[in-house]
């Protein structure tokens, strides 16, 4: 099959993603000469009106974006009934992929990560587009390390009218909680889900996770997310004050523009904490369920209550007066003692706010330092080494580490280079070593596919790799052929399995050429993977010159891919060869007519002449191809040996001698009276009718009538 082309110059290639509405293959730009990525909608999308209407918006709108972070859209169009889209062709990998691979990343790779994303929303914001899908997925890390926000198949711009379709199309992972509830969306839906991006890049996993997408959903509506630093105790304070404030349930409560983010996260990379800690300060206490000590639920902010409603006319039915007296008692004393609680934890949040104020106050006059770099020092050195910088040390507490020694502290916070108030106390994290290695099991990957395969992987907490395709003849194509590790095996945890998808069979069956050109047959065994040999040439009465009579091996034959096919080309029919044409001279036409189609000629009887007569000429003499026309002469004859009737009875054999002999013969048997004349008169007229064959009649007794027999013998000679 040739590749397909479209718009005149995007030549498709192969495949390399499919989405929900897409599939994405790589292309080559015949004008530029330029690899691209080319995107196609699928055909049961294509004939919608309304789906045709959204990618034809994606591709304006994502053309209009330009940003060093944004995928660039290079043209679009319609090819017959395939709607299309040319991008910039990425290499690297998605962050879902290098999130698997590698576990959480370090904070400033979120950061990085975070930023980049940040401005790419800030781009596609200013142009009232919300991308609404802002997961790993869609975005690509390239080989120098920074990202590319892909597939805005979902973005709709703000004074779109594509209203009719509210569903919610993103992931349920990462989707807001106003988009899982059919809500208007703005710029800080796509901040929400970016929050969620940066929490899985830091901690390894997504914060909500359910049997299904609507479980999903019904929690990034209702439920809290644990910080991240409970996942990963890696995750310093700062950025987990970042993440968890992109996070936030009310769309007020987050960052409200992805620049103002944006910004923060730049901060956060330069080490100005006091920027970080401004823009996170008026974030909302996370709920938690109980009271430290057991007493009483706090509801979330914004939150319903989730405590059964109970009526007052029934909430005592069946009890005495006296019993109900009592119940309603110690109610009031739990209501006494609730408030008591409620009031105490209000006034530390009141105390704990003028602190806040008197030390921001207070800080504006304070000298400020940078923090050292502990990292590898042992604690009595970085003890020396922040009162040099007039800090203390604060929380230590100690980790496994593979990369830091036993004793040499891997991480502190605040992070070194930050600019800090004198006085300020360092927490810092000491290695024990590499941590403990806890092993787990292989499982077997085979026939499953890759989506299958990799969830497979992630059950035993295990990393996964996809190899190069292998052939297979009992493994489907797109399915686990192979893998690296042996299934039932022991790895240690977070192990990379190499996997190998299988590409079909490594056999394959000779495609029917028969009658096609040359040409056309050179090019489908071609594009079949077989090599073509040079071409040989045969005769053939049936196949046209210049087509295809057979292959070696024969159409229908299984043989290995790349196996070598010879073509055989009809070169028309045969050049007949020249036969001689038999001599049928005295034969009866009927007996000659046989005699030359057996032969392979084809005998017609001339113009005028008897079908019942004796071959006496033919045309063409000599020789003449098989198959050519053989023109036969015939003519009548009766015997000379009518004499023979009048004299001797036995006058009946016909003679067909051209000469007459037939009229001589019958004179001269008239003429003989006389038995002795008649024995010479009859043998004279034999010879001169019949030639050799009546000469031989001897006439020697008078008194038997010869004449007849040797009228016999010329018409029996004749006939034989």
């Amino acid at each position: 099959m040739s590749a397909m082309v479209l718009g005149g110059r995007y030549q498709v290639q192969d495949k390399i993603g499919a989405g929900g509405m897409a599939t994405v293959y790589r292309g080559l730009d015949e004008v530029l000469g330029r690899t691209v990525a080319i995107k196609t909608m699928l055909p049961q999308y294509a004939n919608d009106p309304s789906f045709a209407a959204r990618f034809k918006q994606e591709a304006q709108a994502a053309a209009a974006l330009q940003s060093p972070y944004i995928v660039s859209v290079y043209d679009w169009g319609k090819d017959a009934d395939t709607y299309y889209i040319v991008m910039e062709y990425l290499r690297g990998t998605d962050l879902k992929s290098g999130i698997r691979k590698h576990g959480a990343l370090d904070c400033k790779k979120v950061a990085q990560i975070g930023s980049q994303i940040a401005q790419a929303l800030s781009e596609a914001h200013k142009h009232d587009i919300i991308h609404r899908d802002i997961k790993p997925q869609n975005i690509m890390v390239q080989p120098d390390g920074n990202v590319k926000v892909m597939d805005f198949g979902i973005a709709r711009a703000k004074n779109s009218h594509l209203t009719q379709d509210n569903s919610v199309l993103g992931t349920a992972h990462y989707v807001s909680p106003e988009q899982t509830q059919g809500k208007e969306l703005g710029p800080t839906t796509d901040i929400y889900s970016l929050g969620i991006v940066m929490y899985e890049a830091a901690t390894g996993q997504v914060p909500f996770q359910g049997d299904d997408a609507i479980t999903v959903a019904l929690k990034q509506v209702n439920e809290q997310p644990k910080p991240p630093s409970q996942l990963n105790p890696a995750v310093d304070p700062s950025l987990e004050a970042i993440i968890l404030k992109c996070m936030q349930k009310n769309p007020a409560d987050r960052f409200q523009t992805a620049d103002e983010l944006y910004r923060t996260l730049r901060d956060y990379l330069a080490g100005r904490m006091q920027s970080v800690n401004t823009a996170t300060s008026m974030l909302p206490v996370q709920p938690t369920n109980k009271l430290e000590r057991g007493a009483g639920v706090i509801p979330a902010k914004n939150a319903t209550a989730t405590m059964p409603r109970v009526e007052r006319a029934n909430r005592y039915r069946g009890q005495s007066a006296t019993e109900q007296a009592a119940a309603q008692e110690a109610e009031r004393a739990r209501k006494r003692r609730r408030n008591t609680i409620l009031g105490v934890i209000g006034g530390i949040a009141a105390v704990a706010l003028i602190i806040f104020s008197v030390v921001t106050l207070l800080g504006n006059n304070t000298a400020m330092t940078t923090v050292p770099s502990l990292a590898g020092m042992t604690q009595e050195q970085a003890t020396d080494a922040l009162k040099e910088r007039g800090l203390d040390i604060g929380e230590v507490q100690t980790g496994f580490s593979d990369e830091y020694p036993e004793g040499q502290i891997y991480e502190q916070n605040p992070s070194a280079l930050s600019e800090v108030p004198e006085g300020t106390s360092v927490n810092i994290r000491i290695s024990q070593g590499p941590s403990a290695t806890q092993e787990t099991t292989v499982p077997d990957l085979k026939n499953l596919t890759e989506e299958e395969a990799q969830k497979k992987l992630e059950e035993y907490n295990l990393l996964w790799r996809k190899g190069e395709d292998v052939e297979d003849d009992d493994i489907p194509e797109g399915r686990v052929a192979t893998q690296d590790k042996e299934p039932g095996s022991k790895e240690d945890v977070n192990t990379t399995v190499t996997y190998h998808l299988s590409s079909g069979s490594g056999e394959v069956d000779v495609p029917d050429v028969k009658n096609d050109t040359e040409d056309e047959a050179r090019k489908t065994l071609q594009d079949a993977g077989f090599e073509v040999a040079a071409s040989q040439y045969v005769n053939d009465d049936e196949v046209p010159s210049g087509s295809v009579v057979y292959t070696d091996p024969e159409a229908g034959t299984t043989v290995e891919k790349g196996s070598t096919v010879t073509l055989y080309v009809s070169s028309g029919p045969a050049a007949p060869e020249e036969q001689d044409i038999p001599n049928t001279y005295g034969w009866t036409y009927s007996e000659a007519y046989s005699f030359l189609t057996n032969l392979g000629f084809k005998p017609i009887l001339a113009l005028g002449c008897p079908s019942d007569g004796i071959v006496i000429d033919w045309s063409p003499s000599g020789t003449a191809p098989l198959g050519a026309e053989i023109v036969l002469t015939t003519q009548s004859l009766t015997t000379g040996g009518q004499t023979g009737g009048q004299t001797g009875g036995q006058t009946g054999t016909e003679v067909t001698d051209p000469n007459g002999g037939e009229q001589t013969g019958g004179q001269t048997g008239t003429e003989v009276t006389d038995p002795s004349g008649g024995e010479q008169t009859g043998g004279q007229t034999g010879t001169e009718t019949g030639g050799d064959i009546g000469t031989g009649a001897e006439v020697t007794d008078p008194s038997v009538d010869h004449t007849g027999a040797g009228a016999n013998s010329l018409g029996n000679s004749y006939h034989n």
